[in-house]
């Protein structure tokens, strides 16, 4: 079974993917799970968490899933130490909870990213800025030319309808 004594945390492995180094996978079969070994030039480097300890995916669906979603494609599996995990093992409560905070962590992550970035584009963008007062007057006409669409092309007792709507909403 490959396996490497060095260890590569999940941030370092991202900022390899993200400088466009080319990275191998080798995907390794164990007891109850499956680890990864990363190979980049000559390094070797066992995929492990913050704490150091190589890090073990239950089921090879989220181990294939991760290693897409970091760009990472192309594997290779060993299956020759895998064992299935019994099926009347309890689930371990702590394990998905800690799951779930990891994906939380990751998604908000990736929304701070895509966020900065959007502000980072505004920021930039090389348009004159519109004062507070030029943009509600904007929106006022705007507000305004829709009601007058909508009141043409509505028909009369449409509005009835709405008021009643209304006077429900208040009474709740």
């Amino acid at each position: 079974m490959p396996s490497s004594d060095k260890t590569i945390d999940h941030g370092t492995l991202r900022r390899l993917v993200d400088a466009g180094a080319p990275i191998g996978a080798e995907v390794v079969g164990a007891a109850g799970g499956w680890g990864v070994v990363i190979n980049y030039g000559r390094a070797s480097q066992t995929l492990a968490v913050t704490r150091g300890e190589p890090r073990t995916f239950r089921k090879f669906e989220t181990l294939a899933s991760y290693l897409k979603e970091l760009g990472i494609i192309d594997l290779r599996v060993h299956t020759a130490e895998f064992e299935a995990a019994s099926a009347a093992k309890p689930s371990d409560k702590r394990s998905e909870l800690a799951s779930d905070r990891m994906k939380r962590a990751h998604e908000a992550a990736a929304y701070d990213k895509w966020f900065r970035a959007q502000v980072q584009a505004s920021i930039d963008d090389p348009r004159p800025n519109v004062s507070d007062a030029d943009a509600r007057a904007l929106f006022a006409a705007k507000r305004e030319a829709l009601r007058a669409r909508v009141a043409v092309t509505a028909p009369a007792t449409r509005s009835k309808p709405m008021k009643v709507a209304a006077a429900r909403t208040k009474a709740s």
